[in-house]
């Protein structure tokens, strides 16, 4: 420690070194270690600082995979809070669950009340659901827009533009939260593209020509029955299995025509019928897979 020195007049003898000289001298070498540590952990940080931002420019820390429905609600349920100004949502099918949609007004609510707005893109069989009427009938107006489609990609929810979900399994039990600039950028033009080709949910649906009384939905479900789709795929496709059929109307298609009547029969059937006013209601999706075939086909073939 250096505390003590030999005594000049006794070589015997030690003299201890007086307080002043050893608080000089004995804390030097702490003081050097100190300051190597010091230099050492700056080099460590700048050595790793340009790492760190490499890292969080990784496109995989940007998606994160979601395990659980609780989970995925949950997840949603947050980005509805914290949402400010547009939620699009593209949902396959034609009918809203009944058992999650007090969540879905909740996330909804949430959304509006923080002065955002919302659009819903679904099939064309939605506009026959009365869950779905019940959904909108729940939120103000001027906060929703919604419109349908004959067909439409999975399941996509984007929030604000900088973060979405899509389904990563088959029976939605997992998602992705993405989070990565360019793939949600991607996401919401694809989103774009379908939105501008749908119609809007308050608009009647066109028929496929002035004087052929036959519904988007119905060319749709005839095209899939031309293609060689038994009816199990086309409700399927068409998501229309579950929607309830509505009161057949005048102008619906019905198969008042026996199986083994003539096609030029039933052409001359199919362009005598009336065509539809804008004030008559279309037939359910369900309904028109089980009444239009003859009609729809023969349409189709037509045109």
């Amino acid at each position: 420690m250096a505390l003590l020195h030999p005594d000049p007049l006794d070589d015997a003898r030690m003299r201890p070194v007086p307080p002043s000289a050893a608080l000089a001298h004995l804390p030097a070498p702490l003081t050097r270690e100190i300051d190597e540590r010091i230099r050492l952990t700056a080099a460590l940080s700048s050595s790793l600082a340009p790492l760190a931002e490499v890292a969080s420019d990784d496109p995989n820390l940007a998606i994160t995979v979601l395990e659980g429905r609780s989970l995925i609600a949950e997840s949603l349920r947050n980005a509805s809070t914290v949402a400010r100004e547009e939620v699009l949502t593209a949902q396959p099918g034609g009918n809203r669950l009944t058992d999650n949609l007090g969540q879905v007004l909740e996330n909804a609510r949430a959304v509006i009340t923080a002065g955002g707005r919302m659009r819903h893109l679904y099939q064309h069989p939605v506009r026959y659901s009365p869950g779905f009427a019940a959904y909108l009938s729940e939120l103000p107006p001027g906060h929703l827009e919604v419109r349908t489609t004959e067909q439409t990609i999975d399941r996509l929810i984007v929030f604000d533009r900088t973060v979405a979900y899509v389904p990563a399994t088959p029976d939605r039990t997992a998602a992705l939260e993405i989070r990565h600039p360019a793939l949600v950028r991607y996401l919401v033009q694809v989103y774009e593209v379908l939105w501008a080709q749908a119609t809007p949910y308050r608009q009647q649906l066109p028929t496929t020509a002035p004087d052929t009384p036959v519904t988007a939905v119905q060319l749709s479900i005839a095209r899939l029955r031309t293609e060689g789709h038994v009816d199990d795929d086309v409700a399927r496709k068409m998501a229309s299995a579950s929607a309830p059929a509505a009161p057949a109307s005048p102008n619906s298609c019905r198969p008042s025509a026996p199986p083994a009547a003539p096609a030029s029969a039933r052409s001359s059937s199919a362009r005598a019928s009336p065509r539809r006013t804008a004030t008559t209601p279309e037939p359910a999706a369900s309904g028109e897979l089980l009444n239009c075939r003859f009609t729809c086909e023969n349409s189709v073939r037509q045109s």
